[in-house]
């Protein structure tokens, strides 16, 4: 049974008091913050009036957006920590409410700025010193000139905002609480299958395990194929229609527009990985031979590779590796990385109630916070380095930029992470002396390719291929979407996998099919953090100087150059391609430790 929050100890909790002493100062803060909304109506037809109107009205939004902010991540890491604490969820709500409130309130400031050329901008911020810190901000709305529609237009969308998450709200009520999906029958017990513990038994080592979850899950979708191809085209249809309103080409091209981020990358990236197929059917063929099976199907793609390890490791033995592991990026950087175990940053509690997986968030007045379950096991210091790389990138762009600069793009985020893990990875298989480990160490960071590179790569490959059969007058049907994903597995697992009829229907399962164009940026993180990583860790000091420049950037550059500023060039096939060869180095010194130790046995 699950411990209740109280039994843990303070040192494994975040300290929330960083941001309010009580949850009743954070509740009062909402209702004076919701009271002072009524200040943008001021400024309504004058933004323009002049440069200190123009000044007065971003200072009062910044203002309220900090606050907003510190207000909304104390409420929402309360309630993540505790979903069945109620009081947090009504708070959650109320947070959740005044934002939604803040976005109506300001909904006509674009519009109005933009009823203006940028030239009378740049003559305000050439009069005002202090608009040139709004500078960025304002540029990039003008960028926009041409897909904002009218202000009456923007407050009815944004009033809308609420009821355009539906079909995601919808899809994931229907997977996560109403399906049932029957037992299956685990090591001689009759088990319910639920979408949490599919995780666990389609990587058991007994194959028929495997099998029977594997198609246990995927007849229950087999049977709402209609009503989730429903779902699924009413998101894709919204994000067309979306585009059309807005004056782009496609939703692409609109989804990429916001990060800047031209649509060949996107493309790129589908054809560099489908250059590089190779790889992962030789990763295939591997984990065929190791799982001593005659033929491989797509349920034993999942499967764990058991050489009989099974160490633990206490938090304090998870906090020791990863502070030796980030040690190539030099002592500035360690002795910050200190901060977040030192100062309360990580809530690692594995308590009843507390919402799964792991993130980290950020409030600019504050610090970052991270949110796991730490349980001990080698993927869970993974996790840890995984999500301090986050709380790092924050750091450094609060510390470095405004407030309103600090905020980087999603294209990038995933870097900073990465690079933590795969230095990680470096250091674990340097400094162990367990064959078994370091099977371990290489078999994770090989299915982390196969799960970030090619799996995300996929998921792109359909994403791209419901939007443009929508925009081109194709009516979606559960059909066409199982036809299309059953070929794109055939192309990513290769001739010598047998991929089972029922994976056609696993896009019915995949939540980030309504996130808009947004798995990609996972591959194209992960394939540029892994050449960082390894540069800093063969001791490459220029390329760790330039990447600790890039940590430091914010929004202050689109994400191509700032990754330019780390040394990488995404546009060029060249960065995939080293991805790849180290890919191919870690699967020779798989199969040569796995001979090593069955030579031993």
């Amino acid at each position: 049974m699950a411990k209740k929050r109280t039994d843990f100890d303070i040192k494994y909790k975040w300290n929330v008091k960083d941001l309010y002493a009580s949850d009743t100062e954070c509740g009062n803060e909402l209702k004076e913050i919701e009271k002072e909304l009524n200040k943008f109506e001021n400024y309504k037809g004058k933004i323009l009036e002049s440069a200190n109107s123009l000044l007065n009205l971003l200072e009062l939004d910044t203002e309220i957006s900090k606050r907003i902010e510190k207000a909304f991540i104390y409420a929402h890491i309360n309630n993540d920590a505790d979903t069945l604490d109620t009081n947090y969820q009504e708070l959650f709500g109320k947070a959740k409410n005044v934002y939604t409130k803040y976005l109506e309130a300001t909904s006509y400031i674009v519009p109005e700025l933009l009823q203006s050329e940028y030239s009378k901008i740049e003559n305000y911020i050439k009069s005002c010193d202090k608009l040139k810190e709004y500078e960025r901000n304002l540029k990039h709305i003008f960028r926009n000139k041409e897909h904002i529609l009218s202000s009456e237009v923007e407050a009815c969308l944004s009033s809308l905002s609420n009821l355009m998450d539906a079909p995601d709200e919808i899809m994931g009520a229907l997977t996560d609480s109403d399906f049932k999906f029957g037992n299956i029958v685990v090591d001689g017990k009759e088990v319910e299958l639920t979408e949490s513990n599919y995780s666990v038994y389609i990587r058991h080592s007994d194959k028929m395990v495997r099998k029977s979850a594997f198609e246990t899950l995927y007849k229950t979708y087999a049977n709402f194929k209609t009503t989730l191809a429903t779902i699924l085209r009413s998101e894709v249809n919204k994000n067309v229609v979306n585009a059309k309103l807005r004056k782009f080409n496609n939703s692409l091209e609109a989804s990429l527009f916001a990060n800047e981020i031209d649509p060949k990358v996107y493309v790129n990236l589908i054809e560099s990985v489908h250059k590089n197929l190779k790889s992962l059917y030789k990763y295939w063929d591997l984990k065929k031979k190791l799982l001593g099976l005659d033929e491989l199907h797509v349920y034993d793609t999942y499967a764990d590779i058991d050489v009989g390890f099974s160490k633990k490791y206490n938090f304090d033995d998870a906090k020791k590796l990863v502070l030796k592991a980030v040690e190539p990026l030099g002592e500035t950087y360690l002795n910050d990385i200190k901060k977040s175990f030192d100062e309360g940053w990580i809530d690692s509690c594995n308590n009843e109630g507390k919402r799964g997986g792991a993130y980290c968030t950020s409030c600019y007045s504050v610090h970052p916070y991270v949110l796991m379950s730490y349980e001990g096991t080698i993927n869970d210091i993974s996790t840890l380095a995984h999500e301090l790389g986050h709380a790092m990138h924050y750091y450094y762009a609060c510390k470095y930029q405004n407030y309103q600069d600090y905020g980087y793009s999603i294209f990038v985020a995933e870097v900073a992470s990465q690079v933590n893990e795969i230095l990680l990875c470096r250091y674990l298989l340097d400094n162990t002396k367990s064959k078994k480990e370091k099977i371990k160490i290489i078999d994770d960071l090989l299915q982390k390719y196969k799960s970030t590179i090619y799996r995300q790569t996929m998921f792109a490959e359909f994403e791209l291929f419901i939007h443009e059969y929508a925009e081109q007058g194709g009516i979606l049907t559960s059909q066409n979407m199982c036809e299309k994903y059953y070929d794109l597995n055939k192309l990513y697992f290769g001739e010598n996998v047998i991929i089972d009829e029922e994976i056609k229907y696993e896009w019915e399962r995949i939540p980030h099919f309504y996130m808009n164009f947004y798995v990609y940026q996972y591959a194209t993180g992960f394939t540029v953090a892994v050449k960082i990583a390894n540069a800093i860790y063969e001791g490459d000091k220029t390329i760790r100087d330039k990447y600790l420049e890039f940590l430091k950037l914010g929004c202050t550059k689109n994400p191509i150059d700032s990754l330019k500023v780390a040394g990488i060039d995404i546009t060029s096939s060249d960065v995939f391609d080293d991805t790849m060869t180290f890919m191919d180095k870690l699967i020779e010194d798989y199969e040569e430790l796995q001979g090593s130790v069955l030579d031993e046995q």
